[in-house]
């Protein structure tokens, strides 16, 4: 494609989970890579991912789609090169995959705003911005980055806490909290933490007091803790709602 249709277009602000390799002509062995990574960071456009050919390659992509791309000095390393791995004026290869998209455009623009302004922004928006920032936290708690991902759900709910003004709001602030709770509630387990952990569970029951999952956490966290009795009326009353739930049958049996 043509330098022209894409000088003056702005970057989305994109989160991007991408697999490359960059080769030189005539060269076997690429001279940048994280192909061995079983799950690379997620990285920004314009940020992170600074090679102008490869914005705008990575643009063209769908989740899942594996390409390679020829790219010209002046969509790479320019007539300088990056010495002394890339020579001047360089046309250089990438095998690209992409593992994942996030959009992250109206979530940053959320948090440029002041607490007053954010008080104020639509609801729908909000929820928008909500699901945006639990996707990351999933995408880090895929990879193990447990402290990471905790983070990130801790910011969804720091923005779930406003007053709605009807029932419906409060019923669509609710479930978007819950799946939070719950995220939170695994998270904690995962980092070593049965309290946080039955604290943000305790907390999805407030919400929904007949949740499973939230039963179940609560009964794990429980159990960790050592607070048998406890950990017993949890898991049975998450048994009595999913009584053929192989993890919640194999907990009572560990109880």
């Amino acid at each position: 494609k043509s330098n022209s249709c894409f000088l003056s277009m702005p970057l989305p602000a994109l989160g991007c989970a991408v697999k490359y390799s960059g080769f030189l002509d005539h060269m076997d062995k690429p001279f940048c890579t994280n192909s061995y990574s079983r799950l690379p960071g997620l990285m920004k456009l314009g940020k992170d991912i600074t090679l102008w050919g490869l914005e705008i390659g990575l643009l063209t992509m769908k989740k899942g789609e594996v390409a390679k791309f020829i790219f010209a000095p002046n969509y790479a390393y320019g007539k300088l090169g990056c010495p002394p791995t890339i020579p001047p004026n360089a046309t250089v290869m990438f095998e690209v995959e992409v593992l994942d998209f996030l959009d992250t455009s109206e979530s940053d623009a959320f948090f440029e705003l002041t607490a007053e302004q954010q008080g104020m922004f639509p609801l729908e928006k909000v929820l928008k911005v909500a699901d945006t920032e639990r996707e990351f936290g999933n995408y880090f708690y895929r990879k193990q980055h447990f402290t990471n991902a905790k983070d990130r759900y801790k910011r969804v709910l720091s923005i779930l806490g406003r007053s709605p003004s009807s029932e419906t709001e409060q019923s669509q602030i609710n479930a978007s909290k819950l799946l939070v709770l719950l995220n939170l509630s695994l998270t904690y387990l995962k980092l070593e933490c049965p309290a946080q952990s039955l604290a943000y569970g305790e907390k999805a029951l407030e919400i929904d007091q007949r949740n499973a999952k939230a039963l179940f956490r609560c009964g794990q966290a429980c159990l960790w803790m050592t607070e048998y009795e406890k950990a017993c009326d949890f898991l049975v009353r998450a048994q009595h709602i999913q009584p053929f739930n192989h993890d919640i049958n194999n907990e009572l049996r560990k109880l």
